[in-house]
């Protein structure tokens, strides 16, 4: 068990860690022995695998083993967002944006745009998230903020490759994007459901009868629900999500391309292929901002990062410096699950309309 600090700091993975960790972020099986199912998957033994994850833990590896649901098939309005602040307020700048329950990553980048947040807001926002902008942007003192929604989603798929036998500039098949939804909101049944399922899996033989008793409801309900939570693709998987930097990924590159109108529908699913690319998306430009492909790359290295981006650059013909631009996060204000259906989104709306001070993270 790593109880320390230093403890924390020094745990490095083993090869046996890092093929559970594989195994561990393609997903859990939604049975009620999910560790023994995971384990047996992989030549490991229940006992073992529990093990394994408490120390993943504790050393800050893993951070949350849940249901990954996807934000906008809830019915939640959610944008990546690009503001720029002269560095002596980006980081006070930087609490008062997280302090919206929606922001669930908030970063540093090298770039004149140097603060990066992922924003959501519930289907009942009085201010929407327009107005939630326009607010943030009013309270921080930004010389810019931009509002850059996925216009066309090509990829995403973030399963950081523990084993390191993935070539980094291996292509794959380009695959068609994943469903968002099934047209249908979450009736209050499933939100009930879902405020299960978002939790952080216990580290337990049988986990979900944990979750079941607690909710008193059947663990086979319970688990029954969650399947058709993912036939439905209102859940991407139910996985371990890990802090890439205490996993050995500490580069993270967001390349962005200077891509035409009218090539945008070839040139994404090139860049997609790349099987060190986990996000590929298509975004809006602004006079200040003329990059409309986003590419997210996480490697160990910077060296490995560039290697990957210039052999994108390679393949779809856009070599030249002007082309692409590569925003590394150099901080991490905060990084979460979004959890859904909570009072705080309300509760920060109404502090926001009353004109009094926005909490901070």
């Amino acid at each position: 068990m790593i109880t320390t600090a230093a403890e924390r700091t020094n745990y490095k993975p083993d090869d046996v860690d890092r093929e559970l960790l594989d195994a561990l972020q393609a997903g859990l099986p939604l049975t009620r022995t999910p560790y023994a199912d995971v384990g047996r998957s992989i030549g490991m033994g229940e006992a073992e695998v529990m093990a394994r994850i408490e120390r993943l833990k504790g050393a800050a590896i893993i951070r949350q083993l849940s249901a990954i649901f996807d934000t906008r098939a809830l019915g939640y309005t959610s944008s990546l967002v690009a503001a720029a602040y002269p560095e002596e307020r980006l980081f006070e700048a930087a609490s008062i944006i997280g302090g919206h329950p929606g922001v669930s990553h908030n970063y540093r980048r090298s770039h004149r745009f140097n603060l990066w947040f992922t924003l959501a807001v519930e289907p009942e926002s009085e201010i929407g998230l327009e107005g939630t902008l326009e607010l943030l942007a009013e309270a921080t003192g930004a010389e810019s903020m931009r509002n850059m929604p996925t216009l066309k989603l090509f990829k995403i798929n973030v399963q950081l490759d523990m084993k390191g036998e993935r070539d980094s500039t291996k292509r794959e098949v380009p695959k068609p994007p994943p469903r968002r939804g099934d047209g249908q909101l979450p009736t209050a049944d499933d939100k009930r459901f879902i405020q299960i399922l978002q939790r952080d899996l216990p580290v337990t033989p049988r986990p979900f009868d944990v979750w079941a008793d607690e909710a008193g409801i059947d663990a086979d309900t319970l688990l029954a629900e969650g399947e058709t939570f993912r036939e439905r693709a209102y859940m991407r998987r139910f996985a371990a999500v890990l802090n890439h930097r205490r996993a050995g990924f500490g580069a993270n590159g967001m390349a962005v391309w200077r891509v035409p109108e009218q090539e945008l529908e070839e040139i994404g699913p090139k860049m997609a292929a790349f099987s060190a690319v986990s996000h590929c998306y298509r975004r809006p430009t602004y006079p200040d901002w003329p990059y409309s492909i986003f590419t997210m790359v996480h490697a160990r290295s910077r060296e490995s990062c560039e290697e990957t981006i210039a052999a994108i650059a390679e393949e779809v013909g856009y070599t030249a410096p002007q082309d692409r631009a590569v925003l590394y996060s150099t901080f991490e204000f905060k990084k979460i699950r979004l959890v859904y259906y909570t009072p705080e989104y309300a509760d920060w709306e109404k502090t926001a309309l009353a004109g009094e001070p926005l909490p901070r993270w």
